[in-house]
């Protein structure tokens, strides 16, 4: 019965495709591909010359047909742009769709951006959350880094260079000034590694370029700076003084560096102590 391969491929350097990646781009029928010309890169330095058709975004949908009756006759190789497809990329329906019609699925692992900037992070790899693409739009952002604001495990997530500054801007806000890794270009030849706070790092990427794979790390017991009694005062200084909250808590995120959502409880706090009092 033909064959569904799941094909692991470079992330950037085109000697970390492993041999039997090569051997079933090569002994397959069909290749799918995300992007046929960065596809057709990759087979050319390796002499493989099988035939290739486009699997995208835009298409997957409208072409899932068509890849499920080649494999009534004939293996097919499923390639992303980058690293191991359908995670973040197209192949999930196809993988279901087959998986469905009781068509073997074989996976052949290779390099993934997001265990290799895990493992040279220098944060705990031990547990990690992916989330991806982060929303392109401020709200929806913020909103996802809200969710995930107490979150105990190392967050990894993926970010293009003209969103870069202002994702790092909502991370310092929401998540306030924590540890993080941004991991540009891996494995290519401007590869870059920043470990750092969120603050340096705004400081550092002054002009962002290439490919970003965020690290961050995981909700810690007690926060950098910490809610200090010191902190809680000027809050309610500024609340006596009628200062609302918006303005307050972003007076002393800024100043402090800590995060909204924690001032924003602390200010309901000492709401309610007021009202006892």
């Amino acid at each position: 019965m033909p064959i569904l391969y799941i094909v692991a491929t470079p992330i950037g350097n085109l000697e970390d495709i492993t041999l039997r990646a090569l051997r079933i781009l090569k002994e397959t029928g069909l290749i799918a591909a995300e992007d046929t010309r960065k596809t057709k890169r990759l087979l050319a330095a390796y002499h493989i010359d099988t035939p290739l058709t486009s699997y995208h975004e835009y298409n997957k949908k409208s072409k899932l047909g068509y890849l499920l009756n080649c494999l009534r006759g004939k293996d097919i190789a499923l390639v992303s742009e980058a690293g191991m497809p359908g995670l973040s990329d197209p192949g999930y329906e196809l993988i279901v769709a087959a998986a469905q019609q009781g068509i073997p699925v074989v996976p052949i692992p290779g390099p993934s951006s997001v265990l290799t900037a895990l493992v040279v992070s220098g944060l705990p790899p031990g547990q990690f959350v992916y989330l991806g693409f982060l929303p392109r739009r401020r709200g929806e952002r913020r909103g996802l880094l809200e969710s995930i604001a107490a979150e105990p495990r190392t967050i990894i997530a993926f970010e293009s260079p003209h969103r870069l500054l202002a994702t790092l801007a909502d991370l310092r806000e929401v998540l306030g000034d924590r540890k993080i890794a941004i991991c540009r270009e891996l494995t290519k030849r401007h590869e870059e590694v920043f470990r750092g706070e969120v603050s340096a790092a705004i400081k550092h990427f002054g002009q962002p370029r290439g490919e970003f794979t965020l690290v961050i790390e995981g909700k810690t017991g007690v926060m950098k700076t910490g809610l200090t009694s010191e902190i809680k005062e000027e809050l309610r200084q500024l609340r006596r003084q009628g200062v609302n909250a918006k303005e307050a808590i972003s007076l002393l995120s800024s100043k402090k560096e800590l995060a909204k959502n924690e001032l924003y409880r602390a200010w309901l706090q000492i709401g309610r102590e007021d009202e006892r009092s």
